[in-house]
């Protein structure tokens, strides 16, 4: 009996099968690019929000700081060098992408400050309203991921209706994110301590512990890529979604987990095509709307193999549990 419920089986969704649809369907209703596309053209043309005036009022303070606690001149340099190299090229407009859920955007080019329209105005954060900044930023990124994700999750269900409200998307979204960014924190900080304690030992010690870090992120990374696709393909809420994503990870791990790598390949490997242009040529309008229309195309296959794999293992346990007729024969 068990052999003939096996043979009945469904085969499961396609990973290519589902990246094509994904790219089918925005194809279909390419108004869902809208917002990739406003938010890299506003990265790209618009102002600039730099903290470095900040930095450079506290700097010689810290300096000082440092002097007197013992920091060597050498060391000092050394943080000196990496600030004026990389502090001032921070625009924290940035942070409109927020992670898990989040607008796609493409970085461009560090040394990107000219575009076509001449340099951009540099807008410059204070004391006092830096943390504002980051705030508003984050919070304007939460609400526009979510309206963005459920944008292409409508396109991709098929009951409309019944599709995830506006308002219960953000909500869901910010609890999302503050949970994700907890949850980094927790598994981050014991496995940066531990790396920085192997690495006092012996440098094999601190590499192989990397290695066993990547191997083990599979049954970490694979979950939480689908932990946000149940609230806005089968309207769950933040809890529900989150065992709903282990549960597939757990039964599907081989395929999901291949899955999410050809999605990260096909996304960050794009990413040089995008960034060929330089920054003052209106030639970065083809990779603008090339990563907008990609990275649009990828996460609804991510919806539609998330949906289809689901349906596929529900199904398949239906088929294995066994029928209440037959026990009661029995």
């Amino acid at each position: 009996m068990e052999v003939s419920r096996l043979e009945n089986l469904p085969p499961p969704p396609g990973i290519i099968n589902s990246i094509k649809a994904g790219f089918d369907t925005i194809a279909s209703h390419i108004t869902a690019i809208l917002l990739p596309l406003a938010l890299n053209l506003f990265l790209w043309l618009g102002p600039r929000l730099h903290m470095n005036a900040l930095f450079d009022s506290i700097k010689a303070d810290v300096v000082a700081i440092w002097r007197a606690g013992g920091v060597s001149a050498k060391d000092i340099q050394q943080v000196l060098d990496w600030y004026e190299t990389t502090i001032p090229t921070i625009n924290l407009f940035w942070l409109l992408r927020t992670l898990p859920i989040g607008i796609s955007s493409l970085l461009l080019p560090r040394d990107a400050s000219a575009t076509p329209l001449g340099d951009p105005a540099i807008w410059q954060v204070s004391a006092l309203d830096f943390p504002l900044w980051i705030f508003i930023l984050i919070l304007a990124g939460w609400i526009g991921g979510a309206l963005y994700f459920r944008s292409v999750a409508w396109v991709v269900v098929s009951d409309k209706e019944h599709s995830v409200q506006p308002f219960q998307a953000i909500v869901q979204t910010v609890l999302l994110s503050v949970l994700f960014g907890i949850a980094l924190v927790m598994i981050g900080i014991p496995i940066l301590l531990v790396l920085l304690l192997a690495a006092q030992f012996n440098a094999f010690l601190a590499n192989l512990f990397v290695l066993f870090v990547s191997l083990a992120s599979v049954w970490i990374i694979v979950p939480l890529f689908f932990w946000p696709l149940g609230i806005f393909v089968r309207r769950q809420n933040v809890f529900t979604s989150m065992l709903s994503s282990f549960k597939l990870a757990r039964f599907t791990l081989p395929t999901s987990s291949f899955f999410v790598l050809t999605i990260f390949l096909l996304a960050y490997g794009l990413n040089f095509l995008w960034t060929i242009p330089t920054g003052d040529s209106w030639a970065t309008l083809f990779g603008i709307f090339g990563h907008a229309f990609v990275t649009t195309a990828l996460l609804a296959g991510s919806f539609i193999y998330y949906r289809d794999m689901s349906d596929w293992l529900q199904t398949v346990m239906e088929k294995l549990r066994p029928n209440n007729n037959e026990v009661k024969q029995a």
